[in-house]
């Protein structure tokens, strides 16, 4: 019997992305299995984006609000912030890579969520959000 690896697709139904009063971002999106290895975040300029993060697993974010591609596409990083929940689970900085297009390969899944102590509420309060956009279709 012959064993299959595949690249994990997974579609980010939800997600939001903040700005704070120093123009950084973040971006709250479902908690993942394990820290992400090397991860970046590929855009297009337009409503997508790609979550490279790791060599396996890589999360598609799909209808990203008008409001937020300039500040997105003008990012060199964004904090992504994965939750169970409103629960943090990590943070992590991503370096953002501004592409044509971009390539989606793999198979397509969902990830289970975790629990852990800080909010999602508490965190938004520490990164000194002044703006929210909710996005995804």
């Amino acid at each position: 019997m012959e064993n299959q690896y595949y690249t994990l697709v997974e579609k980010q139904d939800f997600f939001e992305i903040i700005e704070n009063k120093f123009g950084e971002l973040a971006i709250f999106i479902d908690s993942r299995d394990g820290a992400p290895i090397n991860p970046v975040l590929e855009f297009d300029g337009k409503e997508t984006a790609l979550l490279k993060r790791d060599g396996r697993i890589s999360v598609v974010l799909n209808g990203i609000d008008k409001e937020t591609r300039a500040p997105l596409a003008e990012a060199e990083f964004v904090l992504i912030v994965e939750l169970s929940g409103k629960t943090v689970e990590r943070t992590y900085g991503v370096p953002v890579d501004n592409v044509e297009e971009i390539v989606i390969e793999g198979k397509k899944t969902r990830a289970d969520e975790f629990v852990k102590a800080k909010t999602k509420d508490d965190l938004i309060k520490s990164f000194g959000a002044v703006k929210f956009w909710a996005s995804g279709k």
